[in-house]
């Protein structure tokens, strides 16, 4: 099963991958400049920032000859060369990027990944922030044959299911389904508290139940642990402490690790499967499941964000957090008024 590539033009998107060296393992542009979101950033899609994300197999080619085409993209970093920005690029997330970028009468935004990264991220979970991205609606422009990363951003999708199912009531829509889906990597993101419009996560996923539905219909129609009632928009899932020590077995490596930590006292060491069947049994199962998404995300969004202010610059990253704040007071102004 491939992920599905949402449908709509990419020209405009494309137009900008011309400017880039195309050795690209996958390529795909998300946010607000792509799919509509509702509040703050309504009816001004065409001034938004287009975001996007590069994988690559190799880094440092990547950006040497990217180097060679867009110097002025980077910061000051670019006088240490390749090699030492595809080093900064593996801290926090693991992905470097170069922001407020004019483009084809835009400014855009763009990260550059691993392909192994990735990989890696969307399987485990390690850091949840690609992974995160890709959990949500996204316009994927090109992805080549390699079949690891088919199957992994499938298994991505598949695993935010799971942990959505084990924080939701045996009963709920598919809109309160997407809506605990796109808050995953959101969870413990301290930019929530400072820099983001808190009513986020609706406003991604009210406008955009349709393209929710298209990433993950086929796999809630093939669980076997749902019952899917589509023409209902319903669901009903199974909450006995059997179910939700199957689901939390099929968590992502990472997060398990997080729970474990979590309940298990130091010192004990009892097996994983031991500690996971008893959460399974404890009625905070949904609050334990939440904290270790949490831990994730707390750790790699805070180096992440930290690492902007290298790879961007002292200017830009001013500029870019102002924009931040603007948009999440005019979000918290809304919710006042």
């Amino acid at each position: 099963m491939a992920l599905p590539v949402l449908s709509s033009s990419g020209v405009k998107f494309r137009r900008v991958l011309a400017h880039f060296p195309q050795e690209l393992s996958l390529a795909f542009a998300y946010g607000s400049g792509v799919f509509r979101q509702a509040g703050a950033s309504a009816g001004h899609d065409e001034n938004n920032m287009l975001d996007f994300v590069f994988a690559v197999d190799d880094s440092v080619t990547w950006h040497m000859m990217n180097l060679l085409k867009n110097r002025s993209h980077y910061s000051f970093l670019k006088v240490f060369g390749p090699k030492q920005i595809s080093s900064i690029q593996s801290y926090g997330a693991g992905i470097y990027y170069n922001t407020l970028v004019p483009c084809n009468g835009r400014m855009i935004k763009y990260g550059v990944i691993s392909t192994d990264t990735l990989i890696d991220d969307l399987l485990h979970w390690k850091t949840l922030y690609v992974a995160g991205r890709l959990q949500k609606p996204v316009k994927i422009l090109t992805q080549n044959e390699n079949s690891k990363l088919q199957a992994a951003l499938v298994s991505n999708l598949k695993s935010a299911v799971t942990a959505a199912f084990l924080m939701l009531p045996e009963s709920f829509s598919e809109e309160d389904l997407y809506m605990q889906i796109a808050g995953l990597s959101y969870s413990g993101d301290f930019r929530m508290v400072i820099g983001e419009d808190r009513s986020k996560v609706q406003n991604i996923v009210k406008p955009n139940v349709p393209h929710f539905q298209k990433l993950y219909s086929n796999i809630l129609q093939d669980c076997p642990q749902v019952v899917y009632k589509h023409h209902l928009g319903r669901l009903e899932i199974d909450k006995s402490p059997e179910g939700q020590f199957t689901q939390l077995m099929a968590l992502p490596r990472t997060l398990q690790q997080k729970i474990t930590s979590l309940v298990d006292p130091p010192g004990k060491n009892r097996d994983v499967e031991e500690i996971l069947l008893q959460v399974a049994h404890d009625p905070d199962c949904g609050v334990v499941v939440h904290q270790g998404i949490s831990g994730i995300v707390r750790s790699s969004s805070i180096v992440q964000s930290a690492k902007t202010i290298l790879t961007a610059g002292a200017k830009k990253s001013i500029t870019y957090s102002m924009k931040k704040l603007y948009k999440m007071t005019k979000g918290w102004l809304r919710k006042t008024s």
